[in-house]
């Protein structure tokens, strides 16, 4: 499925054919905002690096169309509460710079507790980073969170 044209792989992209995980691969900046026909906004989701005041870091994952609800992520996680990890420190936190941060590449090296928004589980497919700006992957919500060993709660700001 990752082969529209001539698009160089990610490692992203390798970790999940090694895996033998379907996936497609997407050259898309959701933070340019100019997104190809057939994509919406809502589909896309920002992958958030979360420090907990328990568990450490911990990562959040929303569609870019919504906030985070910090209150509902450090209940759900086992925190009192969770703050966003400065943009300083990020990087050597999960080894992504702001804007590449993924669940798949952070799994491979770091045992952070990730959690998905369960939009995503009831959409059945969602985008991501794929660990470089301009890339993105569409995969099934459920084989991303059986992968990287996520969860699905709800943790978008205002829903009830």
């Amino acid at each position: 499925m990752a082969k529209k044209g001539k698009i160089k792989k990610t490692l992203v992209d390798q970790i999940l054919d090694k895996a033998k995980i379907d996936h497609d691969s997407l050259v898309l900046n959701a933070l340019e905002g100019q997104l190809p026909q057939g994509i919406e906004e809502k589909d896309i989701y920002k992958t958030l690096a979360l420090l907990g005041d328990k568990t450490g870091p911990i990562i959040g994952i929303v569609p870019i169309t919504e906030h985070l609800s910090e209150k509902k992520l450090a209940k759900i996680s086992g925190n009192k509460k969770v703050s966003m990890i400065p943009q300083k420190d990020l990087e050597k936190t999960t080894g992504y710079i702001h804007g590449a941060n993924n669940p798949v590449g952070i799994r491979q090296t770091h045992n952070f507790p990730i959690f998905i928004d369960q939009a995503a589980k009831e959409a059945g497919q969602m985008i991501v980073s794929a660990g470089e700006i301009g890339r993105s992957i569409r995969i099934d919500s459920q084989l991303l969170a059986d992968f990287v060993r996520a969860s699905f709660a709800d943790i978008i700001e205002g829903r009830n």
